[in-house]
């Protein structure tokens, strides 16, 4: 049993009947579910996991103090801390008095705030530029059980993905990174003897080249450490995952650059493929820097196209 369906059958076991029945006038205000940091709101964790942040529980979303007041909220708080403290085998952490905690009662606005700057998902397109694409999978990862006053799914729908215009400025920085890091630097790095930097290069290639596909796909990228697992998930060129893994964990001896540098023009040229076939690119090549500028000229938003190609990367 993962995070989420822990969390799901706790919940409808103790919390939907607590909030039923102890809350009833709140109801209509009320949203429930488990999203935001984690690996078990993506349906990464394992065995794993459980070692820290991993217990029954979810979250319960009220909306400002006008609808659901303080007192409201209070009552609230110490009704969730009084469920029971252990479930299926896993034991709930002790709430902190200073906060912190990713599970319980919790403000709307005040989550989505500290997530991404918004209180309501509303965003200037700068900011949509700039927000760390992590932060954005965080607010719309995971489920909702029940909203009935229905903020959340409506800010949760309007942070499903990045504008049009905003996909393809952080697709064509992200593109022009790949072809200067894995087209041109990885094998003038080894001409210069300088295989340190050339595996520098791999791993800027691989970081471009995995934020590209995700991209392509329109999926937000989440953190770091949990890439690869939504990489290899993707629809579209997940296959990519087991090549760049071999880019990664691979030295550079003569005849394995070689096999490294044919792997990166492979992995372009997939990604090219899908460019054209998504209609992002009019380039007709090999070169990737070519695609990006090509992918940014196609962006609409004259404002958004004439930032630095390299803007919202």
């Amino acid at each position: 049993m993962n995070g989420i369906e822990l969390s799901r059958a706790y919940f409808e076991e103790f919390g939907r009947p607590m909030l039923e029945n102890e809350f009833p006038e709140l109801m209509p205000y009320l949203a429930a579910g488990l999203f935001g940091s984690g690996s078990e709101c993506f349906g990464f964790d394992d065995e794993i996991s459980t070692d820290h942040d991993f217990e029954p529980g979810f979250c319960i979303f009220l909306p400002d103090e006008d609808t659901v007041d303080r007192r409201a909220a209070f009552l609230l708080e110490r009704a969730y801390a009084k469920l029971p403290k252990e479930f299926m085998g896993f034991k709930r952490a002790m709430l902190s008095p200073v906060g912190g905690a990713r599970k319980g009662v919790i403000r709307t606005a005040e989550f989505f705030e500290e997530k991404i700057g918004s209180p309501d998902g509303t965003l200037t397109p700068e900011e949509w530029l700039t927000v760390p694409e992590q932060a954005l999978a965080e607010a719309t990862n995971g489920v909702v059980f029940f909203d009935n006053f229905g903020e959340v799914t409506k800010i949760r729908e309007a942070l499903a993905y990045y504008p049009e215009d905003v996909r393809r400025k952080k697709l064509a920085g992200n593109l022009l990174l790949m072809a200067q890091s894995g087209q041109y630097n990885y094998k003038r790095c080894l001409d210069h003897g300088e295989e340190a930097a050339a595996q520098l290069a791999v791993f800027e290639f691989v970081n471009s080249a995995t934020a590209a596909i995700f991209l392509l796909n329109n999926i937000y990228k989440p953190y770091y450490k949990w890439s690869f697992r939504a990489l290899r998930a993707l629809p579209k060129l997940s296959l990519e995952a087991e090549i760049m893994e071999y880019l990664l964990t691979t030295g550079n001896e003569p005849e394995t650059a070689e096999e490294k540098y044919y792997a990166i023009e492979g992995i372009a040229a997939d990604v090219i493929d899908e460019l054209a076939e998504q209609e992002l690119t009019d380039a007709i090549c090999g070169d990737l820097e070519k695609h990006a500028y090509s992918v940014n000229d196609k962006i609409e938003n004259a404002e958004i196209r004439n930032l630095h190609v390299l803007a919202a990367v």
